[in-house]
């Protein structure tokens, strides 16, 4: 698995906190660069996660703790590290991979709940195309769709306005899919309901009660989907429609 060498959030924060902090950041980074090179994988997890504790994150940062995680032998780790670099950047195609790979170490194999074609084109393009990538499409089509609409009332020219009238109807066409797609991206983006399993084996519960009847048994690595939570315990839900109830230290939020 190939590393990266950009620490990108630090740029941002030279400006905050000045260039000492950003610094020595950046010599960490290097640092747990060169123990990953070195074979010495736990430190350089020790060393990435103490960039971490600064509060300094990034796709970079979270994709070489994800491979260092995963040279060591800790899968769940290494997952929650890949999904959390894909939160920062959702359209990466290396972290994709990685997370691909490490994901066919994982005990369960889920099958997801049917979805309508609507809603599968959305995720789909939602985890390739930046949300940036969309605001700015939307935007153009905005300005697009509002400027021939000017033109077309303001102007005289018969072929004019039917140029405009063709860029306004297609204009308007692609803000309506782009500004769903938008939506939905800001929404999944606030969204901390995601959670890896990180405890080797758990069974979850019918209700939040250690002594309620047993719904079914989970293995480290598995993304599932976390609900409300009441004494220690939380309400998930599987990827194809199960829910059960784990102890919250058995999960980290992603």
């Amino acid at each position: 698995m190939r590393m990266r060498y950009l620490l990108l959030s630090c740029l941002g924060v030279l400006f905050v906190h000045g260039s000492a902090i950003t610094q020595t950041a950046v010599d960490e980074f290097d640092r747990g660069n060169a123990y990953y090179r070195d074979g010495r994988f736990e430190q350089a997890v020790s060393t990435y996660e103490r960039i971490l504790k600064q509060g300094l994150a990034s796709p970079a940062l979270y994709f070489n703790l994800g491979n260092a995680y995963y040279r060591s032998g800790k899968i769940a780790p290494a997952i929650l590290a890949y999904e959390r670099a894909l939160r920062l950047e959702p359209g990466d195609p290396d972290v994709r991979h990685n997370l691909e790979l490490v994901n066919l170490k994982t005990v369960d194999r889920i099958e997801p709940l049917p979805q309508l074609f609507f809603v599968e084109w959305l995720h789909s393009v939602s985890a390739v195309a930046p949300v940036t990538t969309t605001a700015w499409l939307f935007a153009v089509c905005w300005i697009l769709f509002f400027g021939a609409f000017s033109g077309i009332l303001l102007l005289t020219q018969p072929a004019l306005v039917r140029s405009l009238r063709t860029i306004a109807a297609t204009s308007l066409l692609l803000l309506i899919p782009l500004g769903i797609l938008f939506a939905t991206q800001v929404i999944e983006s606030r969204s901390h309901n995601d959670a890896i399993v990180t405890a080797p084996v758990v069974t979850a519960k019918t209700s939040p009660d250690a002594q309620s009847v047993d719904a079914f048994v989970i293995h480290e690595g598995l993304k599932v989907r976390l609900g409300d939570s009441v004494g220690g315990w939380v309400k998930i839900t599987l990827a194809d429609g199960k829910v059960g109830c784990i102890r919250t230290q058995d999960s980290e939020r992603i």
